[in-house]
């Protein structure tokens, strides 16, 4: 069981890391809405940010909906921790641990964007990120006057996203012709998320073997005590 904590408790470690230097960087040198090409035109990295769940999804505007996304967050981490200890003293393949420890790793690392970026970074409330109608926050803004826009604090930060893919569905395709491929721009925590789940519904069948019940087709042999005859002849 320590090695396998050992070596999933590096892959969380460098999920992590990649996944927070990487939105510190982008954070700290992009312009928000600036773009730049990693593979071609194709795949980029473009800086936003997000105020809701994975992929830029949004939950809503109160102050107690981002707070309850917050704290599911940290319960379902915290359900994983006890899930992946209690499979691992299972002796379950490293492979599932793994998994676990993919999903674990992402929701981990988006929580801390919520749990500490409000405070390591300047907040600018007239960014377009941070503009929620219907909090009941409202800032002066200059040119664009009066502005709603997010609460702030602890648990209460944006997400930071970066990878995008520029790629469109050809013209002549029905319904989706014209249409980007995937239009979300996501994270490393995001993928990390994506890429547990993904595991666990592909290698179920690997991860949660199914007992196989061993039927006796044997026949019952009945034995059968035969007594014997007495065969002794009576002396006349």
């Amino acid at each position: 069981m320590k090695k396998k904590l050992l070596v999933v408790a590096l892959v969380v470690a460098l999920i992590l890391a990649f996944d927070q230097l990487l939105k510190v960087y982008i954070k700290s040198t992009f312009e928000p809405g600036e773009s730049v090409g990693v593979f071609g035109d194709w795949f980029i990295l473009q800086y936003i940010e997000n105020q809701g769940m994975a992929f830029g999804t949004t939950f809503g505007s109160q102050m107690w909906h981002k707070l309850a996304l917050s704290i599911f967050r940290i319960v379902a981490i915290s359900a994983l921790v006890y899930y992946w200890i209690k499979q691992a003293k299972k002796g379950v393949r490293l492979e599932f641990l793994i998994a676990i420890g993919l999903v674990f790793a992402g929701a981990t690392g988006n929580l801390i964007d919520s749990m500490f970026y409000d405070f390591a970074f300047p907040y600018d409330p007239c960014m377009v990120f941070n503009h929620l109608e219907g909090s009941g926050v409202v800032s002066d803004c200059g040119f664009f006057g009066e502005t709603e826009t997010r609460h702030t604090g602890f648990l209460m930060g944006n997400v930071v996203d970066m990878f995008k893919f520029e790629a469109f569905w050809p013209e002549w395709m029905p319904l989706v012709g014209g249409n980007e491929v995937f239009p979300a721009i996501w994270n490393v925590a995001d993928a990390s998320i994506t890429t547990g789940v993904l595991l666990i519904f592909i290698r179920q069948r690997k991860y949660f073997p199914k007992n196989k019940e061993v039927e006796s087709t044997s026949e019952e042999v009945t034995s059968v005590e035969i007594k014997p005859e007495d065969t002794s002849e009576e002396s006349n």
